[in-house]
């Protein structure tokens, strides 16, 4: 069902094919970047890694298709490469793959079955993000409260949180001002009818009136590759 125009025009690499797949491995790598906007945040370097990635594969595969010591030698070339970017999350690396999923296929000529791929994988993406599968159901958000060192963060809170929140989690604890405070980091879930004000109120008369931060759980930015 699927043939690739490169075994049925010449069995080898041509002008008219080559140039088929790129632009047809642009144009699929644009939609796989429209695809990773809609779902949320990104950043635009990002995105033009998304757009070219397919059409960077296609050409490496077109070069080394049916050689198996320059495949060889262009594995090892790539093997030396280090990437000095942050890891990513996921979503990210999982959206790197389908860009090279789709330029692998693309430079063995078979171009429908990547615009197949494309149009599945990404209608599959958008649903997912769309109706919000596998999120956390729930008002939870993330908490950062500065105490004085001379106060024992175990439990100093456990009565407040019993009163507003369904459930609370310390996730981390943080030195700062050179020792003399800690950040405590909490993941707290709301009631339904809980004042987040009135709370933030009797956490600050228990923490001396020092820092306190409340707001949606954000995933870090990290999509320099």
């Amino acid at each position: 069902m699927f043939t690739s125009i490169i075994d049925s025009v010449t069995g080898s690499l041509t002008i008219e094919s080559a140039l088929i797949c790129t632009v047809a491995s642009l144009v699929l790598g644009g939609i796989i970047a429209l695809i990773y906007m809609v779902q949320g945040s990104y950043t635009k370097s990002f995105i033009i890694t998304l757009i070219l990635l397919p059409a960077l594969v296609q050409a490496v595969i077109m070069v080394v298709n049916g050689n198996l010591g320059a495949g060889v030698a262009v594995m090892g070339a790539f093997s030396l490469v280090r990437f000095r970017s942050i890891p990513g999350s996921s979503k990210e690396i999982s959206s790197i793959f389908f860009a090279m999923v789709v330029g692998l296929a693309a430079g063995m000529g078979y171009v429908t079955y990547a615009a197949l791929i494309t149009v599945v994988i990404g209608l599959v993406l958008f649903l997912l993000s769309r109706f919000s599968f596998g999120e956390k159901k729930g008002n939870i958000k993330e908490l950062r409260v500065t105490i004085p060192e001379n106060l024992d963060y175990t439990d100093i809170f456990d009565d407040i949180f019993k009163k507003y929140t369904k459930s609370s989690t310390l996730t981390r604890v943080k030195t700062t001002n050179l020792g003399s405070m800690y950040d405590l980091f909490y993941e707290i879930e709301l009631q339904e009818n809980a004042k987040e004000k009135e709370m933030i109120d009797d956490i600050r008369c228990r923490n001396g009136n020092l820092t306190i931060v409340c707001g949606r759980i954000q995933q870090p930015v990290n999509m320099e590759l």
